[in-house]
């Protein structure tokens, strides 16, 4: 199993030594990557219910750093670990621009890019973004994870499409990962799964909180089901990695509905916990360690490499 940490760009004491401090950090502790989450403006009034609370309210305040920008200017400052979008919301940006920054990043980062997808829940951010309708957004996601790979993989790309056309153009350069940047897909619904078994190199749903705690026998159930999916497309299922987003939860926190919330506790408590993950399927595991303090942050970062994952 390859494990990897989710990197807060939204926080309101967000600054780029901390962000910085913090790669470099996960690079020397050999993690396979990071995740960064992505909105690009925050409407004043959200009514949108947000899927990974209990009251359903959205909790950003403060900067929220443009996802690709804040990958080009970390991966300048490592040497090996990955980044990764998780998600990027597919319908907020043109997919040729999308296509094009990321294999300059690949290039540029000798082949560190990982892009993960979703559709997005904020019905007011696609409104004041022009993006294209709400409710259009899965349709929206398939077709531009298409023209990806047409500009990814083909000397000649050409693409015809109901919100996105190209063709008589030279795209240079291509990614330096072939046959092109991996392609995750969030969500944990069926169609995401039927996304992720027809379109996507991996399976990127959120777990572990209140409103989605995923356990591992019901993500065993969802497994089964990308199986079927994938046979359906005439694609290998085990060609489809599972990247499962957790957290590592505040140890004070000992219980969810009577009993210990996956994550918590001790070394030997959360290294099994990534057992039982491992056991159904998981390839790779990304954690949440950040706290209020950078440097409890980095203690609890440290803590986790040294003390827990030795125990898997």
């Amino acid at each position: 199993m390859e494990y990897g940490l989710h990197l807060a760009i939204s926080d309101p004491g967000v600054n780029p030594e901390e962000l910085i401090r913090f790669v470099q950090r996960a690079d020397e502790l050999g993690f396979f990557c990071v995740t960064l989450a992505d909105h690009i403006v925050i409407p004043r009034n959200v009514t949108s219910p947000y899927p990974y609370t209990l009251d359903k309210k959205y909790p950003g305040k403060g900067h929220h750093l443009e996802q690709i920008t804040a990958m080009a200017f970390l991966a300048g400052a490592t040497q090996r670990i990955r980044f990764a979008t998780s998600v990027m919301i597919a319908p907020y940006r043109h997919p040729v621009v999308v296509a094009k920054m990321l294999s300059t990043l690949d290039f540029l980062s000798h082949g560190r890019m990982i892009l993960g997808l979703g559709v997005g829940w904020m019905k007011e951010e696609f409104q004041l973004l022009g993006a294209p309708r709400f409710e259009d957004r899965g349709r929206v996601t398939d077709e531009y994870i298409r023209a990806f790979k047409e500009l990814w993989t083909k000397e000649n790309p050409t693409f015809e499409g109901a919100y996105c056309n190209f063709s008589e153009l030279t795209f240079l350069p291509k990614p330096v990962q072939k046959p092109h940047i991996p392609i995750w897909i969030g969500g944990h619904g069926n169609r995401a799964l039927r996304r992720a078994a027809e379109l996507g190199d991996g399976w990127h749903p959120i777990g572990g909180v209140p409103t989605v705690p995923l356990e591992p026998e019901d993500l065993e159930g969802r497994l089964q089901k990308l199986t079927e999916y994938a046979q359906a497309a005439g694609r290998n299922p085990k060609e489809i990695r599972v990247v499962f987003k957790a957290s590592l939860f505040d140890p004070a926190i000992e219980s969810c509905a009577g009993r210990r919330r996956r994550f918590i506790g001790n070394a030997e408590q959360i290294a099994s916990d990534v057992r039982d993950y491992q056991k159904v399927g998981v390839d790779c595991l990304i954690l949440d360690v950040r706290t209020p303090n950078p440097a409890q942050t980095l203690e609890r970062l440290d803590w986790l490499a040294q003390q827990v994952l030795p125990l898997v």
